[in-house]
C-alpha cells in the first residue's frame, strides 16, 4: 500500500506477506498468468508482465514457480476462467482515500465484497475516478542506507532517467516515472547495489494524516481487502507515523 511512511508500511505488509505466503503466491500467479494472455510470454516485450513477475520476486516467490506460471498461461486450454481488471475506489475512516485494485473472473462476487467491507468498517465505495484524480502512478525503488552513497545513486540514477533521489526514513528512496522504472532498477542490479522493495505504485498528491484510533481503522480495512482473493492492489493516502505503524503490528 502507499502511503507517507512508506518504510513502515513496507515493513509491514512483507510481515503479512509472509505469514500468508501461499495466498500471495496465489495472486501473483494470477497476476502473470493474465499478462500472459493479454501479452505474451515475453518479459521484454510484456511490460505488465514484467511487472508482475517483480512483485512476484518481492514476495520472495521461486523461479521455476514463476516459470510455471507462465508456462501454464502459455498453454492452450490452461485455465478457463477468463479474468479481467477492476479498480474500486472509496473512503474508509476520517475521510482517507482508498483504491483497490482487483483480477476478477466474477465482478458480480468481487464488487458487492468489496461494498460490505467499505460499509463494515465505517467507510463507503464511491464512483469510479472520484479517488484515483488524486493519485499519480511512479515507480518507487527503496534502499537501505548502507546500500550505496548519495553521489553514487545520484548519478546512476539520475543518469537513467530517475526523476528524484531522496532520503528516506532508514535508507533512500528512488522515483521515477512508470516508463523508466524498469531502467533505473536494471542499473542498480547491474551495480550490484541491492533493494528492499522496487514496484510500481499510486502514490497520493495529498495526505490524510492519521492519530492510532484512524490508523488501526484503515489497516483493518486495508488488511481486508488484501485478505480477498480477487484483489491484486491497495492503496491509500494515509500519513501513519513509523510509531503508529509499529504499534499497529505489536
Amino acid at each position: 500500500m502507499a502511503g507517507h511512511s512508506k518504510w513502515a508500511n513496507i515493513k509491514h505488509r512483507k510481515a503479512r506477506q509472509d505469514a500468508v505466503k501461499g495466498k500471495a503466491w496465489s495472486k501473483c500467479s494470477r497476476a502473470i498468468m493474465v499478462a500472459v494472455k493479454n501479452g505474451g510470454p515475453d518479459p521484454d516485450v510484456n511490460l505488465t508482465l514484467r511487472y508482475a513477475i517483480l512483485d512476484a520476486k518481492s514476495c520472495n516467490m521461486p523461479k521455476d514457480t514463476i516459470q510455471k506460471a507462465i508456462a501454464k498461461a502459455s498453454g492452450e486450454g490452461s485455465d478457463g476462467a477468463v479474468f479481467q481488471e477492476v479498480r474500486y475506489e472509496g473512503y474508509g475512516a476520517n475521510g482517507v482515500a482508498i483504491i483497490v485494485d482487483c483480477l476478477t473472473d466474477n465482478v458480480q462476487r468481487t464488487g458487492p465484497d468489496l461494498r460490505h467491507a467499505f460499509e463494515k468498517h465505517g467507510g463507503n465505495l464511491a464512483k469510479p475516478g472520484a479517488v484515483a484524480f488524486g493519485f499519480h502512478t511512479k515507480g518507487i525503488i527503496l534502499l537501505e542506507s548502507s546500500a550505496a552513497t548519495e553521489d553514487q545513486l545520484m548519478e546512476l540514477a539520475l543518469e537513467n532517467g530517475a526523476e528524484d533521489v531522496a532520503s528516506s526514513e532508514g535508507g533512500w528512496e528512488i522515483t521515477t516515472e512508470p516508463a523508466d522504472f524498469v531502467p533505473v532498477l536494471k542499473a542498480l542490479e547491474d551495480a550490484e547495489i541491492p533493494t528492499v522493495s522496487a514496484e510500481i505504485t499510486m502514490v497520493p498528491d495529498t495526505q490524510v494524516a492519521c492519530d492510532a484510533n484512524t490508523a488501526r481503522k484503515v489497516m483493518t480495512l486495508v488488511d481486508t481487502f488484501e485478505d480477498h482473493d480477487d484483489v491484486q492492489k491497495v492503496y491509500t493516502n494515509a500519513d501513519i507515523s513509523d510509531e503508529i505503524m509499529a504499534s499497529l503490528d505489536e
